[in-house]
């Protein structure tokens, strides 16, 4: 019953876009079809412009933000709150961590358990990424390997710099 109804799903779509596909082609071929080339083509470029090409965003105030200095530290204060549940700097305050660090990421350890969890979570058999370790690898070595993992982690925060 299953494969059957989606069948009948899959054909109705078809006939619909079909149709819709028809009345574009009877909207290009009349005398006002310019117009729809164009309206089409503007839509199909708003649909593809990337994040580079963002000239103004909001700001928190709800003002517009146009110098690119402003706009990268609404981004940069965005996605800290959306990550981190509150600012970089109270979570750091909260913690008892001490200011003067290089950069805010310093102001926390990953600890063996964060990484224990995320290793649990993350799925095996996908691709390996460019260090070219399979995750069932991470996964299947022990407490030795969790310890290394998290150490690495910590180093890359403590230097804000990936080893070779």
């Amino acid at each position: 019953m299953y494969k059957a109804a989606k069948r009948l799903a899959d054909k109705g779509v078809t006939i619909a876009k079909g149709n819709a596909f028809d009345r574009l082609y009877r909207k290009l071929e009349a005398e006002e079809g310019g117009k729809e080339v164009f309206k089409l083509a503007r839509a199909r470029e708003k649909k593809i412009r990337d994040l580079e090409s963002v000239r103004c965003v909001k700001g928190e105030d709800c003002k517009v933000l146009v110098l690119d200095t402003t706009i990268r530290e609404r981004w940069q204060g965005y996605f800290s709150l959306l990550f981190n549940g509150g600012s970089v700097d109270s979570l750091c305050l909260a913690r008892g961590v001490q200011e003067g660090y290089p950069h805010d990421r310093a102001c926390s350890c990953v600890s063996k358990e964060e990484v224990k969890d995320v290793l649990r979570r993350v799925k095996s058999g996908k691709a390996v990424g460019l260090n070219l370790i399979p995750i069932e690898i991470w996964k299947c070595l022990g407490e030795r390997g969790l310890g290394w993992l998290t150490e690495l982690f910590n180093v890359i925060f403590r230097t804000l710099k990936m080893p070779n």
